[in-house]
């Protein structure tokens, strides 16, 4: 996977260094890709602080909505929320990732 900016880890710019764990949270912000972002925030925080507020429904896209069975939706959100963790440690594997999908 080429790695784009906006799918980086934070922690990498100060560390400069891949994990496993950063994959999955590039892999974390692709499941979020079809929301809205905001100018002020960068897209995970503003996925995070959608599901936070149960605002989750808000930020998709309106073909998601549509298309979509809502528990399904809620579970891929879910899914991309652990591996949005900022915390490496607390996001899942990629096997895990691909187990539960």
């Amino acid at each position: 996977m080429k790695r784009t900016f906006g799918y980086l880890h934070p922690k990498y710019f100060q560390t400069s260094q891949f994990t496993e764990k950063s994959d999955v949270y590039s892999f974390g912000v692709v499941l979020v890709s079809s929301t809205r972002s905001v100018a002020d925030r960068s897209l995970s925080t503003y996925f995070l602080h959608s599901m936070k507020e149960n605002h989750l429904f808000d930020i998709l896209d309106d073909r998601v909505k549509k298309e979509s069975d809502k528990e399904e939706v809620i579970i891929v959100a879910n899914l991309a929320k652990r591996c949005s963790h900022l915390n490496g440690r607390k996001r899942p594997t990629m096997r895990e990732v691909a187990i539960e999908l």
